[in-house]
């Protein structure tokens, strides 16, 4: 069968206007895009479609047999799930998570209540909805605080991190300011970073190599974790080390984690997720169900690129993977 692709893409961000936040995103999605079709479109009938309110209007005119979503959707605290809601409603097949688990990857808090659940290793944590709310006997400092509905770094800077309850009702205050509640807040990791890109379904599921980020280099203003000023300036500041220089035993028990974390969303397809590590026990921070795919910026191409998978060739294991998971 010769597949007629939608490729479905956001755009530009309405909610946060001129934010440094908002530009380097949009940047960021353009690119992605345009180099995916450009991809596509040597094996398939690739159209763009624009995400906006006119949005099912424009997928019933299509006659798309399969959707590649680039779409975070349009706002409110769902909005990653509210193009593949639409896709189902229509009966259109789509690549990557379905539904329910980018809602739940999206909200990082109630991720975590299933994290819990199922056994998978990851920070203790508060929700906070008001600056009143008191902090729980259980919360040890230092803490991060962080909106529990936003990705790509949003919210989250130097001063994120709290070490006295001062400190953090002035953090959550301006957090449910800037940002819609709940605000997660949850024991901040003091080790070393890694991030674990994941492909594919069931047992026949993709572990590509480890990463490790260091941020030994990295400016103290900007804070030496993964902050969005670490992710948008200090590129040539953060160490990168693929596959990471970890013992075996560490990384059966963060791939353990890791793939719990996939199964326990629900996820599909593709996903990327980012660890902590304090004295050799892997910390699940949050699982991306609809990661970065900038080539030569984003995470997993870098991952993949390690793996023997040029960045081409991702674009097709990612499309085959969706396609064989379709077909049963």
């Amino acid at each position: 069968m010769s597949y007629k692709i939608g490729l479905i893409y956001d755009r530009p961000h309405v909610e946060y206007k001129e934010t440094e936040e908002a530009k380097h995103v949009d940047h960021q999605k353009e690119v992605t895009k345009d180099e995916i079709y450009k991809i596509l479109n040597t094996k398939y009938n690739v159209e763009k479609i624009l995400v906006d309110e006119k949005t099912i209007e424009r997928l019933l005119k299509s006659e798309i047999d399969l959707a590649f979503l680039l779409t975070t959707g349009i706002r409110g605290e769902s909005r990653q799930s509210q193009i593949p809601a639409v896709l189902e409603m229509l009966g259109i097949p789509y690549i990557g998570s379905g539904v329910l688990a980018h809602a739940l990857a999206l909200n990082k808090a109630v991720a975590k209540k299933v994290f819990d659940y199922h056994d998978v290793t990851t920070p203790s944590f508060q929700i906070f909805y008001g600056v009143e709310e008191k902090l729980d006997s259980v919360m040890k400092f230092p803490l991060i605080a962080k909106p529990a509905c936003e990705g790509s770094g949003f919210g989250i800077h130097k001063d994120s991190v709290v070490h006295n309850e001062m400190e953090l009702k002035k953090k959550v205050e301006s957090l449910l300011k800037e940002y819609e509640p709940p605000v997660l807040v949850e024991e901040f990791i003091e080790g070393r970073e890694f991030t674990v890109g994941i492909i594919g379904n069931g047992k026949n599921k993709m572990i590509l190599p480890i990463m490790e980020l260091n941020f030994d280099d990295v400016p103290e203003k900007y804070g030496r974790f993964n902050t969005f000023e670490v992710k948008t300036k200090c590129g040539d500041e953060t160490k990168v080390f693929c596959p990471a220089p970890i013992t075996s035993e560490l990384e059966k028990t963060m791939k353990e984690n890791v793939l719990k974390a996939f199964d326990a969303l629900g996820c599909r397809d593709i996903s990327r997720v980012d660890i902590r590590v304090k004295d050799d026990k892997p910390y699940v921070i949050e699982i991306n169900s609809l990661p970065g795919l900038e080539p030569l910026y984003s995470d997993l191409p870098k991952m993949a690129e390690k793996a023997g998978i040029a960045y081409d060739q991702l674009i097709f294991k990612i499309v085959d993977t969706a396609i064989e998971r379709i077909k049963g």
